[in-house]
């Protein structure tokens, strides 16, 4: 269990954000938005308990069951809870969320076995887009960018502009190590450009507090490193492993999961033998030297 409960923020008028504390594995944010006639939900969580307690939380700002939820990509921890509010609410993502989720299944199940995700049927989007989509919800313009392969290959970027908010998705660990086998390293420099042009004050990551657009800096200060990182290792033709290991992590071990530098070395080391952005890595091997680099012990899911 997270050290604190999940709280919500209220990031300007009648929008919101749930964090779940801490923000490590299986602890993501969500947010939702609206008035007395139409809520929009971005993202559920990894159980059916958590979403039964985010489905409280939006009933007690006053809102109604949302109708739409915005998944910022497939993962799990994002995307579990969908199904807790069907049949009312339909599902938007980009298509590759859509064909990612249905691919993984369910992926956590597999990866944290002893955790009681509850009853979860994947539920994935039902209207998706390719570039970019306009929602009206709630009073709301919603704006939903997809960056290109950045955290997976189908991220969206959820951005009120009226109020000033944005909602990352796992384009931003607030506190956190990124995670990026699963899509591209240069995507993600890439990606936190596009943050930066959308001028938002309030930032809600994928995981950790609400925070602003100084986290765009600190996580490109990371990925920049771990580019150094993998291009003196590759070029040594030492594995992933080896050369995190040896890695100095300085200020980046205080953030939570250091063990995924070793997943991000994998990620950079195939774009540097020249493979495509978000093409597909060996999970066996990624999560494999993960567990090595936590002491032999596979990661947790604190869900």
């Amino acid at each position: 269990m997270p050290a604190t409960d999940p709280y919500v923020v209220a990031l300007a008028p009648r929008v919101h954000a749930y964090v779940q504390p801490d923000g490590g594995w299986c602890l993501n944010n969500a947010g939702f938005l609206g008035d007395a006639d139409e809520s929009l939900l971005v993202d559920t969580t990894a159980t059916e308990r958590r979403a039964l307690l985010l489905r409280e939380a939006v009933l007690a700002e006053g809102l109604p069951l949302p109708r739409t939820i915005v998944n910022t990509h497939h993962h799990g921890d994002h995307t579990y809870g969908n199904g807790v509010f069907r049949p009312e609410a339909r599902i938007v993502g980009h298509e590759n969320c859509r064909s990612e989720q249905l691919d993984a299944g369910h992926q956590l199940h597999l990866l944290w076995p002893g955790t009681d995700f509850g009853r979860v049927e994947i539920t994935p989007p039902d209207l998706t887009y390719r570039d970019r989509l306009t929602l009206y919800a709630g009073g709301f313009e919603v704006r939903v960018l997809h960056p290109g392969a950045a955290h997976t290959t189908g991220d969206s970027i959820v951005h009120l502009p009226e109020a000033g908010v944005v909602f990352t998705g796992d384009l931003v660990f607030q506190g956190g190590t990124p995670f990026l086998p699963m899509g591209s390293l240069a995507g993600s420099l890439r990606a936190l450009d596009v943050l930066r042009s959308l001028d938002a004050e309030r930032v809600v990551p994928g995981h950790g507090p609400v925070t602003d657009p100084s986290a765009y800096d600190a996580t490109e200060r990371y990925l920049r490193w771990v580019r150094e990182l993998a291009a003196e290792g590759h070029a040594q033709g030492d594995p992933p492993l080896e050369t995190a290991r040896r890695a100095e992590l300085g200020d980046f071990g205080a953030w939570r999961e250091s063990e995924r530098l070793v997943a991000n070395l994998h990620r950079a080391y195939a774009e540097l033998d020249g493979l495509p952005e978000g093409h597909p890595l060996d999970p066996v091997a990624v999560f494999g030297d993960m567990a090595a680099m936590n002491g032999g012990r596979p990661v947790a899911c604190h869900a």
